[in-house]
């Protein structure tokens, strides 16, 4: 190839000394073409995140501090608690034009809204199917507030208006009953969810079938969008949205097997294949006798090491929230870990993600034990995440 190089280059009339020069130059150009490549690949796959990375710091510098949470305990009433918040602009106007749980729940829609936006492509999918979480609770609250007969008022309180609904959920309200929210769900999505549901609905008559439907309508969708995996990013935030989709089936299994509830009894109400957890996996965790054949079943996934360092303080306790705080509490550990490991990437709007979850759950603590009786400060601490 050198002596073909050569030879069009002499054949323009150039000496030997001058080809041999031209031939060194084109080298030297491909090779720096090589470097170059080399040295900026890595850069033009982070700078897609350099504008959403820059606005989610941002964020993450706003959520508040263990100082912060500290002194909302220490607030005497729901009204000072309220007073507090208003001295936050995140906070403030949602403070005062909704109920107190309406107002965070909107705070945390606006996160997601956020990051909707400004995800880098490759992303937007999977945060696009977040945004379906509001559709999604907001039909549940609707659903639970014709159950307990609540009036119009009282059920748009429960209510986020974001979503693909919310200019629909006036229309939502006035349904009398399931049949009539199928309808005046038709053309989206979840009037086929409902429908499907129906028929078991009506034999059982327990809401929990119809919620059970939306959520792994959800998570299916979830997973589904996630899956296109070009690069260590993307695949990163399908590993941290499947971890959330099987964590949140095996809660409902322990909680099915602690109520001594059989396969047939839990089946419906448990997405049919998760992340790490395959539908064989899930089905044995099903079909287990007690809690203790549950246990051991679970010891042998992925989610093993989790549920067998919680296994003595359930011995001590008797109670299964001991696996939602430990399950909770690897998954926080995953959204940390990953925000050190890929700070330029994907990391950042990760650990933002969790960090204003974890927030908001944790003024949510607050604000409830602010209703009734005084609670102690002490207390309210050790229900914090």
């Amino acid at each position: 190839m050198e002596e073909t190089i050569t030879g069009i280059i002499t054949s323009f009339g150039f000496s030997s000394i001058e080809s041999f020069l031209a031939l060194l130059v084109i080298v030297l150009a491909i090779i720096g073409a090589i470097i170059v490549v080399i040295t900026f690949r890595p850069l033009m796959e982070y700078y897609p995140y350099t504008y959403p990375n820059s606005r989610v710091r941002a964020k993450i510098g706003k959520i508040f501090k263990e100082k912060q949470l500290t002194e909302l305990t220490e607030t005497d009433n729901l009204q000072e608690f309220k007073n507090y918040l208003r001295g936050y602009k995140d906070f403030a106007g949602l403070v005062d034009k909704y109920p107190i749980e309406q107002a965070l729940d909107v705070n945390l829609a606006e996160s997601y809204d956020l990051l909707d936006k400004i995800a880098p492509n490759d992303l937007k999918p999977t945060f696009d199917v977040m945004l379906h979480q509001w559709d999604i609770k907001n039909i549940k609250s609707i659903l639970i507030a014709k159950e307990a007969k609540l009036n119009e008022e009282e059920t748009r309180e429960l209510l986020v208006p974001y979503g693909s609904l919310k200019d629909d959920l006036s229309k939502l309200i006035e349904a009398d009953s399931v049949q009539d929210l199928i309808v005046a769900l038709e053309g989206t999505p979840y009037a086929k969810v409902l429908e499907d549901a129906l028929p078991d609905f009506n034999e059982n008559k327990t809401l929990l079938t119809l919620e059970s439907a939306l959520d792994n309508y959800y998570y299916h969708r979830l997973l589904e969008k996630s899956a296109n995996q070009t690069d260590e990013n993307t695949r990163m935030l399908h590993s941290y949205v499947g971890t959330q989709v099987d964590i949140a089936a095996i809660k409902i299994i322990l909680r099915a097997k602690a109520d001594g509830l059989s396969y047939d009894q839990i089946k419906p109400y448990v997405i049919k294949r998760g992340y790490e957890l395959r539908a064989w996996k899930l089905k044995e965790f099903m079909e287990s006798e007690d809690m203790t054949s549950l246990l051991s079943s679970i010891e042998s996934s992925e989610y093993g090491k989790v549920i067998i360092e919680a296994i003595p303080k359930y011995n001590q306790e008797g109670s299964i929230t001991v696996f939602d705080e430990a399950l909770d509490a690897y998954e926080r550990k995953m959204a940390d870990n990953m925000f050190k490991k890929r700070p330029f990437g994907v990391g950042p709007i990760i650990g933002f993600l969790y960090k204003k979850e974890t927030e908001i759950k944790n003024l949510k603590i607050i604000a409830r034990s602010k209703k009734g009786l005084a609670i102690p400060s002490s207390e309210i601490k050790e229900m914090l995440l």
